[in-house]
């Protein structure tokens, strides 16, 4: 099965090799049809310690790192 990549900003960078990632997303709503944006924040692992807040990011899935950690970053955009 082929692993998600989502695309995000970095919120935090305060917890050693972590960084927090919202990722938000645009929908139609099914009853209004309205564009509504949703957004989560996803912990992910970077072991280098090398991106900070601000940055764009793409994030992938990966096997459990710690108990919040599911997610590891791929590439800064």
């Amino acid at each position: 099965m082929p692993k998600r990549i989502l695309q995000g900003k970095v919120v935090s960078d305060k917890n050693d090799q972590t960084v927090t990632v919202l990722v938000e997303r645009r929908f139609t709503h099914p009853v209004l049809k309205k564009t509504v944006r949703s957004s989560k924040k996803y912990r992910a692992h970077d072991a280098a310690n090398e991106f900070k807040a601000g940055d764009v990011v793409r994030i992938r899935e990966c096997a459990p790192v710690s108990k919040t950690k599911r997610w590891e970053v791929v590439e800064r955009v």
